[in-house]
């Protein structure tokens, strides 16, 4: 039964204080009634005693203390969930923004989720295809991993994010397929993008998108990322479809998470972040996986920018620890006209040997993948030595591996945003450069696949 109060004391910001309140617990959902009979939704920040320090999500103009009064629900925030959510778009906080009906729901889900018993996950190991060379060939994604996209202002994650969006698959199988797809704090003009690229493509009707701009208030933007998550829970687990989760940007999600913390005068952590962000990012990105018993799964890419680039800032270093690897975007490769500009050496999926070689990709995709990252490396080293040194000072198999590394660039990586390759286009295009290469080179293949692929010309 809800409980209604007209004890306001304070209103600071986007926070109030309740008075005398009983009952009422951490993360409770409100609901603020104006003099003018105006709602506004809210949610229980804290409980000191009889005193909720609650925290609203619209503005707090125009409260007036005496004549406003507070109900709370009882419950903490949910969402309803149902099949009907694909091919629809709802704000930060589940409410339809697409001009279509409302969802009737099969059930409610409270947002916060239940967290995965580690003993009934089952191991992530089948490919999912993006139609993405550098992810595809070198940097495997796995069906139940967890691999971020560690971004930089300004570069094309958004591309990027929306390119896999829409190609992603797993192959092999008739199994129902989704995307749900968080943006949390982006512009109206990226969010306007991310729904008309998935609409002329036809992406648009497996995926589900919850849109929080940038205008938005801070606490609806933490909530998006678990109603997206719960969405993606429901299809998964309830109706037996492998859900890709793409959420972008984690960074704005972290400075809304610090924009809260310091409101409540909580002793800041490093720059600024709380203490506990990383148990917090925990909560988010360990709901992906795969559950013992069930068909579902959830794979999860978050997408985040690194401030001034810098992959020892708290969001990207948390969010390595608990992630199974990440894929780097490189501002010297965007500089350089790649598109996507992913930069193969330093990016890692820490699962991608569980998800190739024969019956999930192709027999020789490991070894071929080992040789195209040893002869990249040793071509960046080659091309190095060029600048310093100059060409003279190189040797014949140096400047075939210079050679190899603008190759590698420009024909493997650089494969632009509306290129879907599927794996074997991938792999033949591996062996097409590794024949700039002498065969004495390629210590890391097999006899086999040399007789097989690179012969066979």
């Amino acid at each position: 039964m809800p409980r209604e109060y007209r004890t306001i004391q304070e209103v600071a910001g986007p926070l109030m204080m309740v008075s005398g309140v009983e009952g009422v617990t951490y993360d409770e959902l409100g609901e603020l009634e104006l003099s003018n009979g105006e709602k506004r939704r809210c949610k229980v920040l804290e409980i000191d005693g009889g005193n909720a320090m609650v925290q609203l999500f619209e503005s707090s103009t125009g409260i007036n203390l005496e004549s406003s009064k507070v109900r709370f629900l009882g419950r903490s925030m949910e969402l309803g969930v149902s099949e009907d959510m694909l091919s629809r778009v709802f704000d930060g906080l589940g409410r339809p923004i697409d001009n279509g009906p409302e969802i009737l729901p099969d059930e409610r889900r409270d947002i916060n989720g239940l967290p995965m018993n580690p003993a009934a996950r089952s191991y992530p190991e089948e490919f999912i295809q993006t139609g993405v060379s550098a992810i595809d060939g070198l940097n495997t994604l796995v069906r139940g991993q967890k691999l971020p996209i560690f971004s930089a202002s300004g570069l094309p994650h958004s591309q990027l994010a929306a390119q896999i969006a829409r190609q992603a698959k797993v192959r092999g199988t008739s199994e129902p397929f989704a995307v749900v797809f968080a943006a949390m704090g982006i512009t109206f003009e990226e969010s306007n993008y991310f729904i008309e690229s998935f609409r002329e493509t036809g992406a648009i009707d497996r995926a589900v998108m919850f849109i929080n701009l940038a205008n938005d208030p801070a606490v609806e933007r933490i909530a998006t990322p678990r109603m997206a998550l719960t969405a993606a829970e429901y299809l998964a687990f309830e109706k037996d479809m492998h859900v890709l989760v793409i959420m972008t940007d984690i960074t704005n999600y972290a400075d809304a998470l610090r924009e809260v913390s310091a409101a409540r005068k909580e002793v800041p952590g490093r720059r600024g972040y709380p203490g506990y962000m990383y148990t917090d990012l925990a909560t988010l990105y360990e709901r992906a996986g795969r559950q013992k018993g069930k068909k579902g799964s959830i794979t999860l890419i978050p997408i985040l920018s690194m401030p001034e680039d810098d992959k020892t800032h708290p969001i990207p270093d948390l969010t390595g620890y608990i992630t199974e690897g990440q894929i780097i975007l490189s501002r010297e490769l965007y500089q350089k006209g790649l598109q996507p500009p992913i930069d193969v050496l330093p990016s890692l999926s820490r699962l991608k040997d569980k998800g190739i070689g024969a019956g999930k990709t192709r027999a020789d995709h490991a070894n071929t993948m080992n040789q195209l990252f040893a002869a990249y490396a040793r071509g960046k080293e080659a091309k190095e030595l060029m600048i310093i040194l100059g060409e003279a000072a190189l040797t014949d198999i140096d400047k075939l591996y210079a050679k190899f590394a603008d190759a590698f660039e420009d024909r493997y990586v650089n494969q632009g945003y509306r290129n879907n390759r599927d794996i074997e286009e991938t792999l033949s295009i591996g062996w097409e450069l590794l024949r700039i290469l002498p065969r004495s080179e390629l210590k890391r293949i097999k006899d086999e696949f040399l007789d097989e692929y690179y012969d066979a010309k």
